[in-house]
């Protein structure tokens, strides 16, 4: 049953009320055939990506619109050659990102990240590196992913991939493959879905980049 414009509302701020790292409220919620909007300000990024992925979680939400603005307190701020030692240190100390591959620029508490990667796990490892770090107001992603795997990607191991979870159902997934690039089409149920295709499709050995098409159709 499709959830009305007021009911899903109510369920995004009982979520994020939920959330005991964010101030329900500083955060207002509108919400329109199920593209929900977040706006407001919070005292760093990381409540930021804390409400975005609450959000996310919730049945019925076919996509999020962050208008959510940092707004650092004083004893948060921090200059940006602070900040860019912070995040350099930060990206050295995360195991999972190679730090020699990434570029690093700050401006205003605004931290751009660029460079090449393998792996996309290694970009979303780097932006989760520097989430808690005190003055950063937001993060830029310039990275590219070229793997290293000189793999040609195959459509049905991705569609096997994607089977294996179970919370997608492959009968409404559609994969194609087009040189270094899958794109998945179709539709899903959840925004979680929807991301959670696009990981594992961005777990295939070889792949350069996901066009992710699905749409989210809530039951």
């Amino acid at each position: 049953m499709k959830k009305s414009n007021e009911v899903l509302c109510k369920e995004v701020i009982e979520a994020i009320k939920w959330q005991p790292l964010l101030q329900p409220n500083k955060i207002d919620v509108s919400v329109q055939e199920g593209i929900v909007t977040l706006e407001g300000s919070i005292e760093n990024y990381a409540q930021k990506r804390e409400a975005e992925e609450t959000v996310k979680h919730i049945s019925g939400v076919k996509a999020v619109v962050d208008d959510v603005k940092v707004d650092l307190s004083p004893a948060a701020s921090k200059n940006d050659t602070d900040i860019a030692s912070s995040v350099v240190k930060a990206l050295q100390d995360n195991w999972a990102v190679p730090d020699h591959r990434l570029r690093v620029e700050v401006e205003q508490g605004w931290v751009t990240l660029e460079g090449i990667l393998h792996w996309n796990f290694q970009r979303k490892a780097a932006d989760n590196a520097i989430r808690y770090l005190e003055g950063v107001r937001g993060v830029i992603d310039k990275i590219k992913i070229e793997a290293e795997v000189k793999n040609e990607l195959g459509q049905e191991i991705v569609e096997k991939a994607l089977s294996r979870s179970w919370i997608l159902d492959i009968d409404n997934i559609k994969v194609r493959v087009d040189g270094k690039t899958i794109f998945l089409s179709g539709f899903v149920s959840s925004l979680f879905q929807k991301e959670e295709a696009e990981r594992i499709a961005w777990n295939t050995p070889g792949v350069w980049y996901v066009d992710n098409e699905l749409v989210v159709e809530p039951d």
